[in-house]
């Protein structure tokens, strides 16, 4: 397999094409979800797992994960913390803050002064508005000096994520 595969040179087959559409509300729940597609779509786990790697490579898909419902499992409390970190330590800090165990995803954005300053975005849930902002504190103080400002924003509403999407392809006369 070619690590040099780009997104414009590959070219999904008809298998490819059948992995993601039984993948699209998620991997199978058993305890060997590669050899499950695998079984069903009549190829080995080993293959099922080489045309994950390669469309990982080639950018059309970004990481196959596990996406628990916090919600289900009782954290109804959902803070983006969002953060105004100097330039020159944004790296490390980010570094930093997304090996923390409780921060669920952290990436940098760009600022848009004067409007927003902020530039490190760290994701944590909790069970209590309390916990968040125990947690946004220990956030805090690994930041030190670096950090010049910071708020918390809450989450309103529950939206639904999912993986990629294939639309169906019409039939050509």
């Amino acid at each position: 397999m070619s690590t040099s595969t780009s997104r414009s040179e590959l070219t999904l087959t008809d298998t490819d094409r059948q992995l993601i559409v039984a993948t699209q509300s998620g991997l199978p729940l058993v305890p060997d979800p590669w050899g499950e597609l695998a079984r069903q779509l009549g190829i080995t786990a080993d293959e099922v797992l080489e045309r994950f790697q390669r469309m990982q490579q080639a950018g059309v898909i970004r990481r196959v994960a596990a996406v628990p419902d916090h919600y289900k499992l009782g954290y109804r409390f959902n803070g983006m913390t969002v953060w105004d970190i100097r330039d020159d330590a944004i790296v490390a800090m980010g570094e930093r803050v997304g090996e923390l165990p409780f921060v669920s995803h952290c990436y940098q954005r760009p600022r848009h002064l004067p409007y927003w300053s902020y530039n490190l975005f760290a994701m944590v849930h909790g069970t209590s508005r309390e916990e968040v902002e125990e947690k946004a504190g220990r956030i805090r103080e690994q930041l030190g000096d670096t950090c010049r400002g910071q708020t918390i924003l809450y989450s309103s509403a529950i939206l639904k994520k999912t993986g990629l999407r294939l639309a169906k392809q019409k039939d050509t006369p």
